[in-house]
């Protein structure tokens, strides 16, 4: 397994892709995609199409058969895979493929604690490294019993990204900052993944607040679908997060997908 033409990997890539877009006046684009869906063989086009529309950090859901945190659209593809006998194993020959062609945006794999702790976490975090991933999103997995984990991304220098919920106390919003590396993500609203959320001024501030004790980069993610929201958000945080409105333009295929994606990245320009 190789990553063919890369300059920096793990925590460093991550922190370049933000540095990246700041220095072009705007938040950094992060996409989600469940790899094996709609097929395995179309991950292999779809996740290009991503990084081709201008994704310059791209998730990529490793199938779960219980993604608590995950809203319909996401489900139905991760039950997808599933069926299509997608596994982390595979999850991770189709990782090492993507960066044999030529893919170079970071790689965060975002997928459930169960199926890591199956493979062996010092296992799968060299798997990891070795295939090309960059990072580390596990949203079932506490900050209490992460360190384990934790350790092995830093002896394989892969970041360990944490969530804040929206009802994190500012305490704990401080804990989990001083915790997480590449980035930190905030969930914008309660609930899972897909439903929409506005750019209001309650929002704002809890963001200000986050940023106040951020020692990472801070993406906001839940409930952007649009170019016009991922606009009206753009200013609030290091980067903006779109998951199920790509997974659900995925099943129109790559040429489709790349051009909403660059129509996200117009979008995140700051005024």
């Amino acid at each position: 397994m190789s990553a063919i033409g890369r300059s920096s990997r793990g925590v460093d890539a991550i922190r370049e892709a933000f540095a990246g877009a700041g220095r072009e006046g705007r938040a950094a684009l992060i996409t989600y995609l469940t790899l094996g869906y709609p097929t395995p063989a179309d991950s292999l086009s779809l996740v290009p199409a991503l990084e081709a529309g201008g994704a310059d950090i791209i998730e990529l859901g490793v199938p779960f058969s219980d993604p608590v945190a995950d809203g319909p659209a996401i489900q139905r593809a991760s039950h997808a895979a599933l069926g299509a006998g997608v596994t982390p194993a595979k999850c991770l020959d189709l990782a090492a493929r993507l960066r044999d062609a030529g893919v170079i945006a970071p790689f965060v794999f975002m997928g459930y604690y169960n199926p890591i702790f199956d493979y062996g976490l010092e296992r799968y975090v060299e798997a990891c490294a070795e295939a090309g991933v960059d990072g580390l999103i596990v949203p079932d997995l506490p900050l209490e019993e992460a360190e384990p984990l934790s350790r092995a991304c830093q002896e394989g220098e892969l970041a360990l990204i944490h969530l804040v919920a929206p009802n994190s106390p500012p305490a704990r919003v401080a804990q989990i900052a001083a915790a997480t590396t590449g980035f930190l993500y905030v969930v914008s609203r309660m609930g899972t993944t897909g439903m929409a959320v506005d750019a209001t001024e309650a929002l704002r501030e809890r963001l200000a607040g986050v940023r106040q004790v951020a020692e990472t980069p801070v993406a906001l993610g839940f409930g952007i679908s649009t170019p016009a929201q991922a606009h009206a958000l753009a200013d609030m945080a290091d980067g903006i997060i779109v998951g199920s409105e790509v997974v659900r333009r995925a099943a129109a295929g790559a040429d489709g997908l790349q051009a909403y994606v660059a129509s996200l990245r117009a979008a995140l320009a700051r005024e």
